[in-house]
C-alpha cells in the first residue's frame, strides 16, 4: 500500500519514471503476497484436525 501512495504522489508531482518504478515494484509485491496468502490458507486447510 504504501508504494502504492509513493507512486501515486510520484506521478502528480511529474517524477513519472520514479513513479513507474515504484508501481512496478507494488505489483510484485502484491503477487508475492497474494500467493503466500493462498498458500498460507491452502496449508492450514490441509493440516487442520479432522475430529
Amino acid at each position: 500500500m504504501i508504494f502504492f501512495v509513493f507512486a501515486a504522489i510520484s506521478a502528480l508531482f511529474g517524477f513519472t519514471g520514479l513513479a513507474e518504478a515504484t508501481a512496478g515494484i507494488a505489483v510484485v509485491l502484491f503477487w508475492i503476497f497474494l500467493v503466500l496468502g493462498f498458500g498460507a490458507v491452502a496449508w492450514g486447510i490441509s493440516t487442520r484436525n479432522r475430529d
